[in-house]
């Protein structure tokens, strides 16, 4: 048996994230979570690893972005969380720093408008950094009712702002040449419509075709030279393939690309930045060195070499390629942030994700491809428990939430090992509907929600189970979010397998998502959920778990956080009670102050806890 490793370990939040490095390679700024949603934009001196904190935020905001905009200074986006299972939402607001915390300004958002400018309050975005690396950024701006889109050139110091951009369609990104202006725009529009825009000048656009009838170009970078475009490129919503192509998209050389799932993973050089290397987004990382020449190309190599067990990302390069921050993870290591000085040729780690995680003692992530039951080919990333034997294992069926445009990876993954190092094989299906493989492939799983996605994650479990790593008689579905809907599916739909089920921040009734949770709140997120679920009152009955309680026959678990404002409480009430009524009451853990997923590390550690409990009585680890 592996040696079990304190549940603690597992379950306190990653207090690290968005480093990046001075263009001078000095100093590196990144955000700090100290918990209790306190967070903080610190600056690490790299000479004398020497720590101060730049700019602290109130709580429950994080930064959302970091650049630097100058050798020694940087501008930050602001963000929230609503909780752990859900990504920072920008909050439009922009603040710009020194490395020391001096000669701070607010650039830009709600709370004050720049009457000089002629800019009213809205919302910010920092679309880029000016490559003159003078303290200046691309800023791109909404109002509280878009109708066009904005881009505008801003100083930080005094602070000064120049339309650069203006385009009369909303929500939309931008791409700027390598002489500051704006070429490209692109985006989608509430009914998930692809819009590419082109202009010569920044103020004259044009709708671009696509360069094939079906297929999508999305710009990423320019060439040095400016007479190119690196793109994402993809074929009747296939997986997109990374290609260079002329400045109207046509002409494209396919740099990297996979028949099963798009490209992604870019390693990127650096200053003037262009990608050298990627890989297919399934499986184990493999990178296609596309650009093998490139110094940086060798010496990425060369670090993987040594490496092998490990995934090395190029995050920053100084302006003089002589530093580098790198980031180097693995399937049993949550990963670190390392400098490599290649002038003394000394890599030194600065900054770690979990440092009470030990790789030795993770388990192995194996992604292995199989059959659905109507022929199509899926992926499922399966964790095996160290020391196990590996075969007939208590087996846990861990559907990822979302649904669509996520998927599960071979990286480290915290709810796969904390299981594993329990003794339970993981088994995390990349059903129809994920991300990673193309939209096409994320269309197949609209209006699937309860049906055939459901069928494939039992398709991945029959696959465990007949290369002899799951035990069928010993299996629970656990999951969160959307993964917590599939637990109460599958436990309603094959109650002959499923021997236990556990739901986080569910949604158990699909109705419900049409008048409560904040999905409902715009236009964009009203047709998603008439694309996605579809308004038919009879199917949003038959595919919610809340209807079918009767046939859930496997003991439950219900978490949920009270201020939950993707999946309201209301919607485990719903799910217990249902239960109650069946005669199956379900273990229940309603969380004060929480929302979608937890903030605090005690509650966290409290839900592992509580799991770890409940699947030893029921399946044995």
């Amino acid at each position: 048996m592996a040696q079990a490793v304190p549940v603690e370990a597992f379950a306190r939040a990653s207090p690290f994230s968005l480093p990046r490095l001075s263009p001078t390679g000095e100093y590196l700024a990144f955000s700090t979570d100290f918990g209790e949603g306190s967070h903080a934009v610190q600056v690490l001196r790299l000479s004398d690893m020497t720590r101060t904190a730049v700019l602290r935020l109130p709580r429950y905001e994080s930064p959302f972005q970091i650049a630097w905009v100058g050798d020694r200074r940087l501008v930050v986006a602001k963000g929230r969380k609503y909780g752990s299972l859900e990504r920072p939402l920008p909050m439009g607001e922009i603040i710009a720093s020194d490395f020391d915390g001096k000669n701070q300004r607010y650039i830009y958002g709600y709370e004050q408008q720049n009457a000089a400018a002629g800019l009213d309050r809205g919302f910010g975005h920092i679309e880029s950094v000016a490559e003159s690396n003078d303290g200046r950024f691309y800023m791109r701006q909404l109002k509280r009712s878009p109708t066009s889109s904005m881009l505008y050139v801003v100083d930080t110091q005094r602070p000064t702002f120049k339309l650069i951009a203006d385009i009369n369609v909303p929500q939309l990104e931008f791409l700027i040449d390598r002489n500051g202006v704006a070429r490209y725009a692109w985006g989608r529009n509430d009914a998930d419509d692809y819009l590419l825009y082109r202009s010569d000048d920044g103020r004259r656009w044009q709708p671009m075709a696509a360069p094939q009838a079906g297929s999508i170009w999305t710009p990423l970078a320019f060439s040095a030279d400016n007479t190119k475009v690196y793109a994402r490129f993809s074929r009747d919503e296939g997986p997109s393939q990374l290609v260079v192509s002329d400045l109207d998209g046509r002409d494209s050389e396919v740099l990297a690309g996979d028949s099963f799932a798009s490209i992604g993973l870019t390693q990127w050089t650096g200053h003037p930045s262009v990608p050298f290397a990627a890989a297919p987004q399934s499986g184990r990382p493999r990178l296609d060195y596309f650009d093998p020449g490139r110094p940086e190309a060798e010496l990425h190599k060369t670090l993987a070499g040594l490496l092998p067990q490990q995934h090395v990302t190029f995050v920053d390069v100084s302006r003089n390629g002589q530093v580098v921050l790198l980031h180097v993870a693995g399937d049993r290591d949550p990963g670190s942030w390392y400098v490599l000085r290649r002038s003394a040729n000394k890599l030194e780690k600065v900054l770690s994700t979990r440092e009470a995680i030990d790789p030795a003692l993770m388990a192995e992530r194996r992604a292995v491809r199989f059959k659905a039951g109507d022929g199509l080919e899926l992926e499922a990333v399966l964790t095996i428990p160290r020391d196990s034997g590996g075969r007939r294992l208590p087996t846990v069926v861990l559907p990822h939430g979302g649904p669509h445009g996520v998927s599960d990876d071979w990286f480290y993954d915290t709810d796969a090992q904390f299981l594993a190092n329990r003794g339970y094989l993981v088994v995390q299906v990349n059903y129809r509907g994920s991300g990673g493989r193309g939209r096409a492939f994320e269309r197949m799983g609209y209006l699937q929600w309860g049906t055939r996605i459901q069928q494939d994650l039992l398709d991945g479990l029959d696959h465990a189970v007949a290369s002899g790593l799951a035990d069928p008689e010993r299996v629970c579905a656990i999951g969160a979010s959307f993964g917590a809907y599939s637990a109460m599916m599958l436990a309603a739909r094959a109650p002959e397998r499923i021997r236990c089920a556990v739901g986080l921040a569910g949604v158990y009734d699909l109705k419900m998502m049409y008048r409560k949770g904040d999905i409902k709140d715009d236009a964009y997120g009203r047709n998603y959920l008439q694309r996605v679920i579809g308004r038919s009152d009879e199917e949003l009955l038959a595919n919610s778990p809340v209807s079918l309680a009767a046939d859930i026959q496997a003991p439950v678990l219900l978490v949920h956080g009270e201020r939950d404002e993707r999946a309201p409480i209301a919607q485990a009430n719903a799910m217990r009670s249902a239960l109650i009524a069946a005669g199956k009451a379900p273990g229940w853990m309603a969380v004060p102050g929480e929302g979608h997923g937890f903030y605090s590390d005690d509650n966290s550690i409290a839900f592992y806890r509580a799991l770890e409990k409940f699947l030893q009585e029921h399946i044995g680890g």
